[in-house]
């Protein structure tokens, strides 16, 4: 996955390649799909939702910048597959899940990789983000927004990146946005396709 999919990719961060190799994918795919749990694809994970194609999850943690001591706002918990590839590459991690079922699944499966004491799983409509956790340096979001979610963004500290995607929801653009006294700067956007955000400031 990381020779093939990542490095061949243009994914040239080290601590993420690192990171990647560290996170057993394995324990975040449902039993049934674990001989494809390193294929080159998003797969289903119940509930209508799916685990991210692992070069998206390796792009989102390039551009978020981390350097090991950062705190990180997962949006999308999902089967906690992102928020165990960022523990492993910041201080500490707070994950947010809007459907009870996902949340308590992904607490199993980052207790069963290891992960249980590094990221913590809050349940809730995660566009409103956890402002009695924040500010958060960094802020990923694994599903696809109509635009800029303000809460979040008004949840980082000052310089701290919030990736994104936006867009409509048969296709976006990953979005990188800093936040700067001026206000959201965009340093760049790179195709994609995600699950909509769903939420008083997502899709509804």
């Amino acid at each position: 996955m990381v020779a093939r999919q990542l490095r061949a990719r243009g994914i040239a961060d080290e601590r993420v390649l690192e990171a990647m190799e560290r996170v057993p994918r394995e324990l975040f795919v449902p039993a049934t799909l674990r001989r494809r749990a390193y294929a080159d694809a998003a797969l289903p994970i119940g509930e209508g939702q799916t685990i991210s194609q692992p070069y998206m999850v390796a792009r989102i943690c390039v551009e978020l910048g981390l350097h090991g001591t950062e705190k990180v706002l997962d949006v999308g918990t999902g089967s906690g597959y992102q928020a165990a590839v960022l523990a492993e590459l910041a201080g500490r991690v707070h994950s947010i899940e809007r459907i009870p079922a996902l949340a308590e699944q992904a607490r199993a499966n980052l207790a069963a990789a290891g992960y249980a004491g590094r990221v913590g799983v809050h349940l809730g409509d995660g566009t409103r983000g956890l402002p009695e956790e924040g500010p958060f340096r960094a802020i990923a979001v694994a599903a696809a927004a109509p635009g800029l979610p303000a809460s979040l963004y008004e949840q980082l500290e000052e310089r701290g990146r919030l990736v994104v995607p936006i867009g409509v929801r048969s296709e976006q653009l990953l979005q990188v946005i800093v936040r700067t006294p001026e206000g959201p700067a965009v340093l760049r956007t790179v195709p994609c396709r995600f699950v909509p955000l769903l939420g008083a400031e997502g899709f509804g």
